[in-house]
């Protein structure tokens, strides 16, 4: 039987936009990938991907970085995804160190309320963490499928997916891949798979020329050196955890080296959770290269404890290291973070040099400047996070009075409503008027008390006088004494450590650039537009870790898939990805979908996928073959709205305007149902129906390839046709063997 294989892309089509994608193999859904750009708009494809967060079954991870998860706290957070998420154990781990930072960058300058540390811990509690070449089988609608990650390159715990049917296609799905060894990791094994039923891929560097590796890396070392030698400081632009793995090794390695020179200069690194990024690099080994697995297990030497990269967490610890100075600071895109903080103070020295490794997103000032390194003067529009001051600051804490008291009041009311005595105290109306940052307190009594008159069978002894607002808390308890709350002996502590050690989820993570008086003092955000003039030296050197184009097009022409789908990338690209295979390979088929399309993949073309109604089924007799039980059915395809859907969609979807229809299968009419020859089901062979023979005490054996059974009086043989046919006298043993073989088929 062959699945129904579908394909629908929410974005990453013939762009350079964040990869979503839907993966429809039978009644299971996957989402590969969830990214987001840098600038987090909630564009149109979030609010698309919000449609299909209750259809989603499960969720496959490549990469670390926000181009391929960066949309996944927003939709476990605000969205309500709850489905199982796959990925490596090293993209959970660096997965969440990316987001952290760039949470922390963001809320440094701005009111970031895309989603909050909250969601993505919520977000990678559902991650279930596994091994490359580790397989899974799914479970429930995805019974049958298994899923295995392969390794990818590119960033630390990389990941192409590999999704089988149980004898059935094989699909495999690979983005910004690598297949070149790095100083830190291996290369995909992309050279070791031949002939897939399904290859879904990018076309981002289909036509890319890129420098040999030794070329680049002179090159950095060049500029680096002139920087150094005439006074300047290096800005390389990285990201969090992902592709500045690669580059912290290979410099903490050039600085080891006495011969170039740079013992007398210094090397940092910096962005909100570095501490823990080299942690984690260094708890990770055996996911990376060969050569560092050897080095390690030999003389026991950790690549990642730096002898000279100094790990930094804020601006004034970064101000403390002597120039000149290379720094690495997050992130690549210089539209938030440490990286476009000190491209603002270093851009206008010439002494100074920016270095960039990758090209973000289009639109951003890091894609601006690759673009075009010759630019004088840019207009960037700055944010601040200050501290309030004077009236401002009176006003907060007036707000901030209120609130509190507001909240105690409605306790104090709570309680004294479930109060059981009748304190005619309680009829006193207290109010507080602020003056200031104080509060006075007015007493009287409530209107028509003076003259009350009591009314009940007993007189009150108790005098109503006016008294000062004062609240005894009636202590509450049971059988074994009052009731503890936990809440009274929580140490409310703040403790941020400035050491670089500690055992906190993310190192440093709730200060803002200036120290801890975040936690204590408010804060606003103001926003400015500014001219800068840029008078450093800008060059982009590339270190993204992605195969380039011509090994791309040689990696499709050895795999030779028999249906491609090319997805991201420019369109120019997709078509030269195309012509390749098509030139290798021409009996294969390449897919180039455009924004929301349905992509059919299914290698059957005469397969179709119907719903059967409850009538339908309780009406049909199943017949067991071998593997499953079959049943004819003559009846017709009619096309309805999926009642099933639509119920579970009432107010939660008003914006989903499209109505879609769903194949149903209808029973023909008693009159209308035509006739048909009895069909048999089964490969049945002679071998084992002679088993079947021998269990019932009926002898046969093999002549000239027929079967004589029952002393020779009943012969079985094969025609051409494939056909069985069944001769001899009539007889009780004939009508028994022509029985026996009935049973060994489904007969429709």
């Amino acid at each position: 039987m062959t699945s129904i294989i579908k394909l629908q892309g929410l974005s990453g089509l013939s762009t350079e936009s964040p990869p979503a994608y839907i993966l429809q193999v039978d009644e299971f859904r996957f989402l590969l990938d969830c990214g987001w750009d840098e600038n987090f708009q909630v564009e149109n494809y979030i609010r698309e991907l919000n449609k299909f967060v209750p259809r989603i079954d499960a969720v496959l991870l490549t990469h670390p970085d926000l181009l391929h998860l960066g949309a996944l706290p927003y939709l476990v957070g605000k969205c309500g995804l709850c489905c199982p998420i796959y990925a490596t154990v090293p993209v959970f781990k660096m997965g969440q160190m990316f987001l952290y930072d760039y949470y922390l960058s963001r809320h440094n300058v701005e009111d970031f309320n895309i989603f909050n540390l909250d969601h993505v811990d919520a977000a990678f509690d559902n991650v279930v963490q596994l091994k490359y070449n580790q397989s899974v089988n799914l479970k429930g609608k995805g019974y049958g499928i298994t899923i295995t990650p392969l390794p990818a390159g590119h960033m630390l715990g990389g990941t192409i997916w590999k999704i089988v049917k149980v004898g059935e296609e094989d699909i495999y799905y690979g983005m910004d891949y690598n297949h070149k060894k790095e100083r830190h990791l291996n290369g995909c094994e992309l050279d070791k798979i031949q002939r897939p039923s399904l290859f879904i891929t990018d076309a981002y560097n289909a036509t890319y020329t890129q420098a040999r590796r030794r070329t680049r890396d002179e090159q950095l070392m060049t500029k680096i050196l002139q920087t150094l030698r005439s006074g300047g400081n290096v800005l390389l632009a990285v990201d969090t955890a992902g592709r500045v793995l690669e580059l912290a090794h290979m410099l903490d390695q050039l600085w080891r080296n006495k011969e170039s020179g740079l013992a007398a200069y210094s090397l940092a690194f910096i962005n909100n959770v570095a501490y823990n990024v080299m942690e984690f690099a260094k708890s990770m080994i055996e996911w990376m290269s060969d050569k560092l697995m050897r080095s390690f297990e030999g003389a026991r030497n950790n690549p990642f404890q730096f002898k000279h990269l100094t790990i930094c967490h804020t601006l004034g610890e970064l101000n403390k290291i002597p120039s000149p100075k290379v720094v690495l600071a997050s992130s690549p895109d210089l539209e938030s973070g440490f990286a476009r903080d000190l491209f603002m103070q270093w851009c206008q020295d010439a002494k100074n040099t920016v270095i960039l490794t990758n090209r973000s997103s289009p639109e951003t000032l890091g894609r601006l400047l690759v673009e075009d390194p010759s630019s004088k003067t840019i207009e960037l529009e700055v944010k601040q996070r200050v501290k309030l001051e004077g009236r401002e600051l009176e006003d907060f804490y007036r707000k901030e009075r209120e609130k509190e008291y507001r909240v105690k009041k409605e306790k104090r009311e709570e309680l004294m409503d479930s109060d059981d005595s009748e304190d005619s105290d309680s009829e006193i109306k207290i109010t507080g008027i602020f003056h200031g940052n104080r509060m006075s307190h007015d007493l009287f009594i409530k209107p028509g008390m003076e003259t009350k008159v009591e009314t009940g069978l007993f007189k009150s002894a108790k005098s109503k006088y006016p008294v000062f607002p004062y609240f005894e808390e009636k202590i509450k308890g049971d059988e074994y004494g009052e009731f503890i709350r936990r809440e009274d002996f929580i140490v409310s502590e703040n403790v941020v450590e400035m050491k670089g050690k500690g055992d906190s989820k993310f190192h440093n993570s709730s200060q803002m650039h200036d120290g801890d008086d975040e936690m204590q003092i408010p804060t606003k955000c103001i926003q400015t537009r500014q001219a800068v003039v840029v008078n450093c030296g800008i060059i982009f050197i590339d270190f993204e870790g992605r195969s380039d184009g011509e090994s791309i097009q040689k990696i499709i022409q050895h795999m030779k898939p028999r249906r491609l789908i090319i997805t991201r990338g420019s369109a120019e690209s997709s078509v030269a990805l195309a012509k390749t295979l098509e030139r290798s390979s021409p009996d294969s088929k390449v897919f180039i979908p455009k924004l929301g399309e349905i992509v059919d993949v299914t290698s059957e073309s005469q397969i179709y996928q119907v719903k059967l109604r409850d009538s339908l089924m309780s009406s049909i007799v199943f017949r067991k073959g071998k593997d499953a039980e079959i049943a004819w059915v003559d009846g017709r395809v009619v096309f309805q709205k999926d009642e099933a859907q639509e119920a579970g969609d009432v107010g939660t979807r008003e914006e989903d305007e499209v109505q879609v229809l769903v194949p149903i299968l209808e029973l023909l009419p008693p009159n209308e149902v035509p006739l048909h020859e009895t069909v048999f089901v089964n490969e049945l062979k002679l071998s084992d129906f002679k088993q079947v023979l021998t269990k019932h005490g009926i002898p046969s054996e093999f002549s000239g390839g027929v079967l004589w059974c029952a002393n020779g009086t009943v012969a079985l043989r094969r025609q051409e046709a494939g056909r069985l046919s069944v001769e001899g006298c009539l007889s009780d043993e004939y009508y028994q063997i022509r029985s026996l073989l009935y049973d060994q088929y489904a007969i429709l």
